[in-house]
């Protein structure tokens, strides 16, 4: 019986010793970010997390406890080779882990949950964000990490499980080991307290990127994919009427409609581009250098001065765009097929008001659900990777915005008016591989990344020029705009308002007025009801507003990983949830932009559990 629990005790000193070494692994890993910070700082990070850590240790003890319990029967090497392969295999999983995680969060901002796991249907895709050499590096590191994990256990740890005896009062023993069993509910819900252990409980900085340190990876990804589909609203901080009333009055219809398209059915063509962002675009405040065809093209249309994005990712983007849904924090609902299929948008509608839609991406439409979103979505014609000849799979991600564009080009010779057509570019994406030689010196990721935008901007502007000069153009309104953009440098935080403003432009020949700029605030959820209202076509989007209208709200409302932004002409408030208070609060009236966007959060998230 001492041996079991001598053996047990440095079986959790080892876990404690392997998450030790995976946050000072994500420190050295994001070295640049860690040593702004005292020694002291990042101590505390240690010993902050390590609640997380012995919750994490707890999860793991359950299976070996567990078999403990009959175990107190039997003697033998059997528990001994159980021990082995499943602490193996606990290390592999954990470093896998540990290692992806130290990438991804130089790209998303925040650590690691389940969320990549659901791209592993479609692993090819998955891998094509990073460049060869990066996934040769997070190989290595995974193997090193769990070569040295498996010689430690072996070394110290794996001769403590041999030569267990029977147990001589085996009934007292096993009811040992099943109260032990029962109580590791202790550690693993991190106390005897109402609340249980959550992300949020291990921070302590006012930095996100400390609190983020602090934070047990093994544990978020576990805790997340275990807590995947919620069923209680997390986002509960008014009465439900009252929060509901709130939302209703930021999104009330603001009166007359400044009309700017020239008829009520013209043909519809998005161009969503992939990571493009206000700081790329020089009439909207970013460098003159890197879309100098977008710039030319914003004296030609209408601009929104004012946009954000939604979400930071493409799958949260699209609901938004062309279903005025907003993102959630935490979950994406393109994920979700049941829940997408319940939502109207503006491919159904006007597909049964006779238009002929459909949507062209150069990608795998398996990546993310995106095939399931763009089916119920309703499209007519879907045209991806798959439908190009392989020979012009010249990028990771299938094939470059210039074939992509080549071919939607041929395509639209043969257009049957009215139409509405979706084209999503790819070729800005990580890892940044452009089929042209770079504009730009050098070989870090922002440069390469500027490129990348350089490149497809060149692309549109090009596919742009020659539609001027078909017959369809006159008859067309052209939109415009990006999907997010992205992390440029560590000292973007997961929540910064560059990750989220994006240009929108409205071109084409159905357009109505030129090198006007539009300084409402306002973001992707509002494009589907100011776009049909312009169309004199009523629908109601009950989280949007019409951005051409006079007297509509002039705020936009986006959510990152742990909470939300609601930005004003008089405020920006950005809430972060696992905090509980506010990370930036500005302007003469932060308290009341915080009010309407807890509401338009709570009352998103209740119509998204509902769904």
């Amino acid at each position: 019986m001492k041996r079991r629990l001598t053996a047990l005790f440095l079986y959790a000193i080892f876990w404690l010793l392997f998450f030790f070494t995976a946050r000072a692994y994500f420190i050295l890993t994001h070295f640049h970010e860690a040593f702004e910070f005292g020694a002291g700082t990042l101590l505390a990070t240690f010993t902050h997390g390590i609640r997380l850590d012995i919750s994490a240790t707890a999860y793991i003890f359950i299976f070996p406890v567990l078999l403990l319990i009959p175990g107190v029967w039997f003697s033998g090497e059997w528990y001994r080779y159980f021990m082995r392969w499943y602490t193996w295999l606990c290390i592999l999983i954990s470093a896998s882990i540990v290692v992806s995680d130290s990438v991804l969060y130089k790209y998303w901002g925040f650590r690691m949950d389940y969320t990549p796991l659901l791209y592993l249907k479609t692993p090819k895709e998955a891998a094509a964000s990073v460049s060869a050499l990066t996934m040769i590096l997070v190989l290595f590191a995974v193997v090193a990490i769990t070569a040295l994990f498996i010689f430690l256990y072996n070394k110290f740890i794996d001769k403590w499980f041999s030569g267990l005896e029977r147990v001589r009062l085996w009934p007292a023993a096993a009811l040992f080991f099943l109260l032990f069993w029962g109580a590791l509910i202790i550690p693993i819900r991190g106390g005897v307290g109402i609340a249980p252990i959550n992300a949020g409980t291990v921070y302590f900085n006012t930095n996100l990127f400390v609190n983020h340190t602090a934070i047990n990876v093994v544990w978020n990804v576990g805790s997340s994919l275990f807590n995947a589909k919620p069923t209680k609203n997390p986002y509960v901080f008014e009465d439900p009427e009252l929060a509901l009333a709130l939302r209703d009055s930021l999104t009330r219809p603001g009166g007359d409609v400044q009309k700017v398209l020239r008829q009520n059915r013209p043909n519809v063509l998005f161009i969503i581009l992939e990571s493009f962002g206000n700081v790329l675009v020089g009439p909207l405040g970013g460098d003159t250098l890197t879309t100098p065809c977008l710039n030319r093209l914003a004296k030609e249309g209408l601009l929104f001065t004012n946009f954000y994005a939604s979400g930071n990712r493409t799958d949260k983007a699209m609901p938004a765009i062309l279903n005025g849904y907003p993102a959630q924090p935490a979950v994406s609902i393109i994920k979700e097929p049941k829940k997408t299929q319940s939502l109207q948008g503006i491919v159904g509608i006007l597909g049964n008001k006779g238009y002929n839609t459909s949507f062209w991406y150069g990608g795998e439409i398996n990546f993310a659900n995106f095939n399931s979103f763009v089916i119920s979505s309703g499209f007519q014609e879907i045209v991806t990777m798959h439908d190009f000849d392989p020979v012009n799979y010249n990028s990771k991600w299938g094939v470059h915005d210039h074939v992509l564009f080549d071919a939607f080009r041929e395509s639209m010779n043969r257009a049957i008016e009215p139409f509405l057509k979706v084209v999503l570019t790819l070729s800005s994406h990580e890892p940044f591989e452009i089929p042209v030689p770079p504009v730009f010196e050098g070989k870090d990721d922002l440069t390469k990344f500027r490129n990348s935008v350089h490149y497809t901007d060149s692309t549109v502007g090009e596919f742009i020029e020659w539609a001027k000069g078909t017959e369809w153009w006159e008859n067309t309104l052209v939109i415009l705009l990006a999907d997010h953009c992205r992390r440029n440098s560590p000292d973007v935080l997961v929540y910064s308002e560059e990750i989220f403003r994006i240009p929108m432009l409205w071109l084409g020949g159905a357009l109505g007025v030129a090198g006007v700029e539009v300084d409402k605030f306002g973001s992707q959820v509002d494009i589907p009801l100011t776009l049909l209202n312009q169309m004199e076509t009523e629908y109601h989007f009950p989280f949007a507003k019409d951005l051409l209208s006079e007297k509509s709200n002039s705020f936009a409302f986006y959510t990152f990983n742990e909470g939300f932004a609601f930005i004003t002409d008089s405020s920006r408030l950005i809430y972060d949830h696992k905090l509980g208070k506010p990370v930036i609060s500005q302007g003469s009236d932060p308290e009341i932009a915080e009010k309407f966007g807890k509401a338009y959060l709570q009352v998103l998230y209740d119509d998204f559990l509902s769904r």
